[in-house]
């Protein structure tokens, strides 16, 4: 009896030291199919969170064991990633879009846009009518269209139309009086597109950027709702981080306030446009990497988009007999651009579609970061790249931000464009991949659809929705599904400088994660890009999911 009460108080205390030594965690996720997406790829079952941050990862035995927490979830096994970083969007501007905009994408026509609108100016009543996503290459007509119809539809209210990538812009009559632009108006690095010497309301470049800067600005309140429908929708689809690729000082630090409140739980890279007030206040500083919000980078400009002819090519468009493109600003603004961010610290990150586009900037940037660097200057978009340009971003650590999308939204006419010979060294992922052993990849959106796993879909298959073409698009330049899940999750995080604090699932680092019903690294082609988000975590807090 003595020694039954001996053992039993034995087994007790080593029961209640057991449990004493447990550590408190604010959440634990077991029986789970995680893949850390550290520098091994390693995989796990467990993790617990403490204070917004993973604390522990490994085995459920291993989590268990040492920690405990009163909420306790079972993934059945579900897959589980580092939550999903856009590495090239436009945040606040989906946003707008959303909440201020009418959609035109998808459209077929003139006829259907006007439709549209229609009903759009019907229901909001705006001072001016907006609208964006048009883009007559998926019409019966492919020729820029003109602004008869909508003279006709709405002669007294100002319209405004900007197409799907953003260089170029359809405005009628009454805007463009307001605008003073006519047919004598003449700027460098834009084009007022004439028929029969008149307007006809289409505007490239600098001149859609001018038609803009008339368009009236939206208020702080507007901008807060649109943030918060573009938290809410890039939340839905995974999203944790997103990269807002050129803002204002003001639109800055309106995000920064509403994090502070935490109003906006969405962790933001902001690219800050070049002006003179974007750089008095953030040059004079060391750039920013608060828990919510990065700045640390300028986007430039050196040309438009391939879609409306802007990108900035080598030799004539094959479609478009002399016409090489626009160069949106001389060589020495380039040269002057990067010298103010070079001596401020800040990373370059210039749009270079075409290939005389992207050998300007990847020869510009040579002569600032002479050789092997970790300044981390980026080339946004990446698109069209002469062959013999390829060694540029691996001899200067220049790094490509590209959007697989693009490639799969492109291939249907980009060789009209391009030609055969051209088109082999467009879209190369794969080829920009081995300049450096990493890139960056995003959606671009709202030029593109918002969601992460179709960009992992595209760069992983290319191919579209619908499965064509049949053997994918130069699958010679697709990423492995390890590389496109890198290029989604922890290279974005490097591209800004926060590969310590986000990207991947290890302790210390932010717990930022996503839940699927389905694994990108096995569930079979046809179905990957049918793969939903169950539920998405910031700070290991749920911002999304039952």
């Amino acid at each position: 009896m003595k020694k039954f009460l001996i053992y039993f108080l034995l087994i007790l205390m080593v029961m209640i030291t057991s449990c004493v030594s447990k550590e408190q965690a604010e959440l634990i996720v077991y029986n789970a199919n995680i893949y850390t997406v550290d520098s091994a790829f390693s995989k796990a079952t467990a993790f617990a969170v403490k204070e917004g941050r993973f604390v522990a990862v490994g085995s459920d035995a291993d989590v268990l064991n040492h920690f405990e927490s009163s909420n306790t979830i079972d993934a059945a096994g579900k897959p589980l990633y580092p939550g999903f970083n856009d590495g090239h969007s436009h945040f606040l501007g989906y946003g707008i879009w959303k909440t201020l905009y009418g959609n035109l994408v998808n459209t077929t026509s003139m006829e259907d846009v006007v439709d549209r609108l229609k009903k759009y100016n019907n229901t909001h009543h705006p001072e001016w009518l907006l609208g964006k996503g048009w883009d007559q290459n998926d019409w019966e007509n492919t020729d820029f269209p003109t602004n008869e119809l909508l003279n006709k539809t709405f002669p007294d209210k100002p319209v405004v139309l900007t197409r799907i990538d953003g260089h170029a812009v359809l405005a009628n009559d009454v805007a463009l009086k307001i605008a003073g632009i006519g047919a004598q108006t003449k700027m460098a690095g834009g084009e007022v597109v004439l028929k029969n010497g008149k307007p006809t309301g289409v505007l490239v470049d600098n001149a859609a950027d001018l038609m803009k800067s008339f368009v009236p600005t939206f208020t702080r309140e507007q901008k807060t709702v649109a943030l918060q429908r573009a938290q809410t929708d890039c939340f839905a689809v995974g999203l944790t981080t997103v990269t807002d690729a050129g803002l204002d000082k003001s639109d800055i630090l309106l995000m920064d306030s509403l994090q502070q409140q935490n109003i906006l739980k969405m962790r933001v890279y902001a690219m800050i446009n070049p002006n003179r007030e974007n750089f008095d206040f953030f040059y004079h500083q060391k750039p920013w990497h608060k828990e919510r919000l990065t700045v640390s980078a300028v986007k430039l400009y050196i040309d438009g988009a391939l879609g409306s002819r802007g990108a900035l090519l080598l030799k004539e468009y094959s479609d478009d007999s002399g016409n090489i493109g626009l160069r949106l600003h001389q060589p020495a603004y380039y040269d002057t651009m990067c010298q103010k961010a070079y001596n401020a610290g800040f990373q370059v990150n210039t749009h270079a579609i075409g290939d005389s586009g992207n050998r300007i900037m990847l020869r510009t940037y040579a002569k600032f970061l002479k050789g092997k660097n970790d300044r981390r200057w980026r080339i946004e978009h990446a698109q069209v790249i002469n062959p013999d340009d390829f060694h540029y971003f691996g001899d200067y650590a220049i790094i490509p931000s590209v959007q697989a999308t693009h490639c799969t939204s492109d291939m249907y006419w980009a060789d009209e464009r391009l030609g055969k010979k051209r088109l082999k060294s467009a879209y190369a992922y794969h080829d920009l991949l081995l300049q450096n052993g990493w890139l960056v990849n995003g959606t671009d959106f709202p030029i593109e659809d918002i969601s992460p796993i179709k960009t992992f879909y595209a760069a992983v298959v290319r191919k579209d929705l619908k499965g064509w073409p049949e053997k994918g698009f130069q699958t010679e330049n697709a990423l492995s599904r390890e590389d496109a899940l890198r290029s989604i999750t922890i290279w974005p995080a490097k591209g800004s400088f926060d590969e310590q604090q986000k990207g991947s699932i290890e302790p210390g680092k932010m717990a930022d994660f996503v839940v699927l019903d389905n694994d990108l690294m096995t569930a079979n082609e046809k179905d990957l890009y049918k793969v939903k988000v169950l539920s998405t975590w910031v700070n290991g807090e749920k911002v999304f999911g039952k």
